[in-house]
């Protein structure tokens, strides 16, 4: 769905360096995209948190904010009549009537009142009926259908020769054009969210940096370049490569290039399925485990699950809303810190259809290896179902009845669900990547007891084992992952059991 958002909701077109695309860590301002252009949206840290002003999303997104001083809270309301309630001290937010989670409550500031910046995507986006998106990891805020792929660059090689890799996420198709000492890459986008080195300077290369086109990336040779190579990815989506030689050097002959996507399957393996418009999933909800100053498991080259988790997680999300149209919430999104019980709120306040956590194993050992797909195992918890019911008051008057199911006990109803929708992941991800023996199983992991809907958790691969390092951290690993669980959700979407029943053994 593409809404116009209000014309004076974005105003004075700021000029900042790739349009605003490539901010560092350490900016004190977000960018707002949209159609009609971006302007800049100041923050400020705390607690780990970034909060920006009520006010300046007021100004943005053509918002009306009131103090309700009887019932002690803030009324916003949006173009066209919906509104949102906050309440101080409460990291909750009252959209349009249905209950959505906060980070953190809204805080005073003299006379300015702070919202996290998630505010703008569980709140205001729902309430006026359109997408926004928030990059913390990139200090972005995407206003409407907003086609903004991560694209990553790095360096590869020394001496006489190098590799600039290019990858894009969700897969985007590009094209590289050569003008005097300029490699152009060009992508069917309308702006990029641009992971490059800060700094290059270097005799083969000279400089990455966005062009005044925002969908466009620049490639600047060095003093040194000679011979160009442009290797495009198949169909002219997934990785690109450029070679480069010093003067007077010749390439060596050039190899294949290498799809990000997984092989297509044999001609014997069934058709896969259609992704046309959902039936039934409005909303999915998916759980990058760990983040913040919980790390997760490390590999022993580095590697944090933390982050494998993060990027997998993106690339799911990409996927499943340009594939299938489908909203997709992730609980986090940048290296913030979360409980395991926030990670099923959100999920639960949002009323998701399905919740998928992901994550990387560990092993005392470098020995284990392979993927494995998770559903409640409910040894341990509460056998009842059974709920109960409370009134609670509403601002402007009366009282509001809410079912209420308790934690331990609102995945029970779903676990045949959860396992169904475990059996169907397990299969996608074994004609894809390799996979642990047991690699099907049940277990009482707490981030799946409290999801009100069909919920499992996905261990991608074992980070102590060398080989699955290198691969976990790779894009074709990690979008061979992707495809696999967005696969399986549309399978389980359209009804489809597994045709394999996996570990357990």
């Amino acid at each position: 769905m593409y809404v116009t958002w209000p014309r004076a909701a974005i105003v004075s077109l700021v000029a900042l360096v790739a349009a605003g695309l490539s901010l560092v860590a350490q900016s004190s301002t977000y960018t707002i995209l949209s159609r009609e252009g971006q302007r800049p949206l100041p923050y400020r840290t705390q607690g780990g948190q970034h909060l920006v002003a009520l006010d300046d999303l007021a100004t943005a997104f053509g918002l009306t904010v009131r103090e309700d001083v009887a019932a002690g809270g803030i009324v916003v309301t949006v173009p066209g009549g919906g509104t949102i309630v906050l309440t101080p001290g409460q990291p909750l937010a009252s959209a349009g009537g249905r209950v959505v989670s906060l980070p953190v409550a809204p805080v005073r500031d003299g006379r300015a009142w702070l919202v996290p910046v998630e505010f703008a995507s569980r709140a205001i986006g729902p309430t006026l009926g359109g997408r926004i998106d928030v990059r913390k990891s990139s200090h972005l805020v995407i206003v409407g259908n907003l086609r903004v792929p991560e694209v990553s660059v790095a360096i590869d090689g020394t001496g006489d020769r190098a590799r600039v890799l290019i990858d894009a996420s969700p897969v985007t198709p590009m094209s590289i054009t050569q003008e005097g000492r300029r490699l152009i890459v060009r992508f069917e986008a309308d702006a990029l969210d641009l992971r490059a080195p800060a700094s290059v300077s270097g005799d083969l290369v000279r400089a990455i940096s966005p062009s005044d086109a925002r969908q466009n990336l620049i490639v600047e040779l060095g003093p040194r370049a000679g011979q160009v190579r442009t290797i495009p990815a198949p169909d002219g989506a997934g990785r690109s490569v450029i070679e480069i030689a010093a003067e007077g050097v010749p390439l060596t002959p050039a190899e294949p290039a290498q799809p990000v996507e997984p092989a297509e399957p044999p001609t014997d393996a069934p058709a896969l399925p259609d992704f046309s418009a959902p039936a039934g999933l409005r909303t999915i909800v998916i759980d990058p485990g760990h983040g913040g100053d919980d790390a997760g498991a490390r590999g022993t080259g580095g590697t944090l699950e933390k982050d494998v988790a993060l990027a997998i997680g993106r690339r799911i999300k990409a996927s499943i809303e340009s594939r299938l149209g489908i909203r997709v919430l992730l609980t986090r999104e940048g290296d913030q810190t979360l409980t395991v019980d926030q990670r099923t709120s959100m999920a639960n306040n949002n009323k998701a259809d399905l919740f998928v956590s992901v994550h990387a194993n560990a092993a005392p050992a470098p020995g284990p290896a392979g993927a494995e797909v998770f559903s409640l195992n409910r040894e341990g918890y509460g056998m009842s179902s059974a709920g109960t019911t409370a009134r609670l008051p509403v601002f402007g008057g009366g009282m509001r009845t809410l079912d209420v199911i308790p934690w331990d006990t609102a995945q029970i109803p779903w676990l045949p669900e959860s396992a169904r929708l475990a059996g169907l992941v397990h299969a996608e991800l074994a004609g894809r990547v390799p996979m642990n023996p047991h690699a099907l199983e049940t277990a009482p992991f707490r981030v799946l007891i409290g999801a009100n809907m069909p919920a499992v958790l996905v261990e991608t691969g074992f980070l102590t084992n060398p080989e699955q390092e290198r691969a976990l951290a790779s894009a074709e690993f990690q979008n061979a992952i992707a495809q696999a669980v967005v696969t399986a959700i549309v399978r389980y979407r359209d009804g489809a059991t597994a045709s394999a029943t996996g570990g357990g053994q």
